[in-house]
């Protein structure tokens, strides 16, 4: 019972990073700097605890050697989808931002396990499978449609265009769960290498990092909005969004071995998405107040029994 409760937990204080970062982005500006910050501090968070638990930080050189390039890098794909979230989270909001990228994971981590990209077990396509992936796809349809509605009040022409845009945001968020499919896949790998899932994580949240940094110095060539949320004092929780990146990681290793793969997915994207709903419906973190409709919800429980069929048969 613990081990449920507390991945129904870590899923839904999860769901609370996206709407910390985006708060975070208003005061640095850049939403690649906000994303590079939360990195940082998820970098920071891993290293003291591992440290604290008597682990060494060292990788042997010969892995660097021996393994393909791809397998350190999974850290890149984090970063780009954590700041597409940021993107996506005022434009869409919390509810929309959780369940899209949840269905690009669905789609991308079934074509991983059924061509066993990225050395991972083979899993083919099977009719709970199929079934399970319509069951999503209805149950995004059916909480985001409803948002979709709310907007006639304006001239038909600015609703095409702004459903347009809404269109094209969801398409990203699509993709970003893709990317971030694709990150689980290779840091899996990238865990059984180094024997350690802790040190998998560290690698790729520094990874993720460096690319930040990198791309921050190439696009907005400057650091110093790091002092605003000082300067402005910010609420100190709008530091902590890599934290909760950082626990949601080692938490989600530890109940792997408590209760298995499966049933870990399901019961976390469940308390994601339960988290989203509180977040959205209470405009937690400052973000804007949206109460949920039934046919939102129905969607969305809709939407867990067909990750459920995906991933637990």
């Amino acid at each position: 019972m613990f081990a449920i409760l507390l991945a129904i937990g870590i899923g839904a204080i999860f769901a609370g990073q996206t709407a910390i970062n985006a708060q975070l982005r208003k005061f640095v500006i850049s939403p690649l700097l906000a994303s590079m910050i939360s990195f940082a501090v998820g970098v920071i968070f891993l290293t003291i605890t591992l440290l604290s638990s008597g682990s060494s930080l060292g990788i042997p050189i010969d892995l660097f050697l021996n393994q393909p390039i791809y397998i350190w890098l999974g850290g890149i794909g984090g970063a780009i989808a954590i700041t597409t979230n940021i993107l996506l989270f005022p434009k869409l909001g919390s509810v929309q931002t959780a369940i899209l990228p949840i269905l690009g994971m669905t789609l991308m981590s079934m074509l991983i396990d059924h061509y066993g990209w990225f050395n991972s077990i083979q899993y083919s396509f099977g009719w709970n499978r199929i079934f399970g992936l319509l069951l999503v796809l209805l149950g995004v349809f059916l909480a985001t449609a409803i948002r979709s509605k709310k907007n006639d009040q304006i001239s038909l022409l600015t609703n095409k265009e702004n459903m347009l845009k809404q269109w094209i945001w969801r398409i990203v968020g699509i993709l970003a769960g893709m990317l971030l499919a694709i990150q689980i896949a290779i840091n899996g790998q990238l865990g059984k290498v180094l024997h350690s899932a802790s040190h998998a994580a560290l690698v790729s949240f520094f990874v993720g990092t460096i690319t930040l940094i990198i791309i921050v110095g190439l696009m907005d060539r400057s650091y110093t909005n790091i002092k605003e949320p000082f300067k402005h004092s910010a609420p100190w929780w709008i530091w902590i969004g890599g934290i909760l990146g950082g626990s949601y990681v080692l938490i989600n290793v530890f109940l792997v071995n408590q209760i298995g793969n499966g049933q870990t997915v399901v019961l976390v994207l469940f308390g994601q998405i339960t988290g989203s709903l509180l977040v959205e419906q209470f405009g937690l973190f400052n973000s804007i107040k949206n109460r949920m409709e039934p046919l939102q919800i129905i969607g969305l429980m809709v939407m867990i029994a067909g990750v459920f069929l995906i991933r637990i048969f």
